[in-house]
């Protein structure tokens, strides 16, 4: 009997023992589990964000104009009897440039003013005899008509005549020519360009949200396709309305060009000033991820990664200004943000914030 206890007793002490066994290697097992489950700690870089004095500029496209410009044509029809000018010369406001032959319209002046002379001296003698009551006062103002008709017809020809010396409107650069002496010239046929650039204009838009920012009077700085001289002009007109299919407002501009390095037509590349912010929070661009809402930001906290919605403003080669979302003293993630999800840990190696 007892050997009976004693048997059950090491059986049972046995099945004990077994339990224990598998409750403690279960345990292990489940630790080993948790352990190989926990998520790596991501080595990146970061900075501490601190403010810092900002120009807000906008940077655009423009194009360069001369400050007057016009195709030389003949407001009357003939033959060109002499050129005045060299092609690429400069002319002065005034200077003779063509002159078309004006034989026929020198006759027609010359015989219009007899006629004249004639309508004159008729209106004097009805004069006197209206003055003896000779004649009637119709009669008197029909010779007075005539004499009036007469002197218009000799200032229309004079007029005609004084069009057949094409003179420059303007000082400035001639161009090259497309008509020889000999030629016959109509209004519609084109003579030359004559174009001052002592001073350029430079026509550009801007997106309608930065329209409060800009007026009358401001300066700017532009550089072109050819140099990297930067160049200083004055706004002095805008366009009264936006243009509502680009939702841009067209703006122009004066520089002076008095050396003659700007030609129009040119591309120019504008740096229009906005304003300056004194405590302004810029952040690497490496630093920001395009989603599809907006852009996102990670910061650490926690020793953990969180990402965060920012609004961006004014970009840089290398800096992106953040108007909010974030604050400063926030520890921001700039390397190795593509591979972040919220709450990944992270070990942040800092380093100094970009100026």
């Amino acid at each position: 009997m007892k050997k009976r206890y004693l048997i059950y007793t090491v059986i049972i002490i046995g099945i004990v023992a077994l339990i224990i066994y598998r409750v403690t290697e279960n345990k292990k097992a489940n630790s080993q589990g948790n352990f190989k489950k926990a998520a790596p700690v991501m080595s990146v870089e970061g900075e501490v964000l601190k403010p810092q004095k900002f120009d807000d500029n906008l940077s655009l496209s423009g194009t360069l104009e001369s400050n007057e410009e016009i195709n030389i044509r003949s407001e009357i029809a003939g033959v060109v009897e002499s050129i005045n000018f060299e092609e690429g010369a400069k002319v002065s406001k005034n200077q003779v440039l063509l002159r078309v032959n004006d034989i026929e319209l020198r006759a027609q002046l010359s015989k219009a003013r007899t006629a004249q002379q004639l309508a004159s001296e008729n209106q004097r003698r009805a004069k006197l005899l209206l003055e003896k009551q000779a004649i009637s006062q119709e009669e008197f103002d029909i010779s007075n008509a005539d004499f009036e008709s007469a002197r218009a017809e000799s200032d229309l020809i004079a007029a005609q005549l004084y069009k057949t010396t094409i003179r420059a409107p303007f000082s400035g650069t001639i161009g090259l020519r497309s008509i020889s002496k000999g030629s016959f010239v109509t209004p519609e046929t084109p003579i030359a360009k004559l174009v001052n650039t002592s001073q350029i204009k430079i026509t550009f838009s801007i997106p309608e949200k930065y329209v409060s920012n800009i007026k009358v009077g401001n300066s700017l700085t532009f550089t072109t396709s050819d140099s990297k001289e930067q160049h200083v002009a004055t706004i002095y007109a805008m366009e009264p309305q936006v243009d509502i299919a680009t939702r841009t407002l067209k703006i122009r501009a004066i520089a002076d060009n008095k050396d003659g390095k700007l030609y129009p037509g040119a591309f120019a590349n504008v740096i229009l000033p906005l304003e300056t912010v004194n405590e302004a929070l810029m952040v690497p661009t490496e630093a920001l991820i395009p989603i599809q809402n907006g852009k996102i930001i990670f910061v650490s906290k926690n020793g953990k990664a969180e990402e965060v919605k920012v609004e961006t403003g004014t970009r840089t080669n290398s800096l992106i200004r953040i108007l909010s979302g974030i604050k400063a003293g926030d520890t921001i993630l700039t390397s190795g943000v593509m591979s972040l999800k919220n709450g990944t840990p992270v070990k942040v190696n800092l380093k100094k914030s970009s100026n």
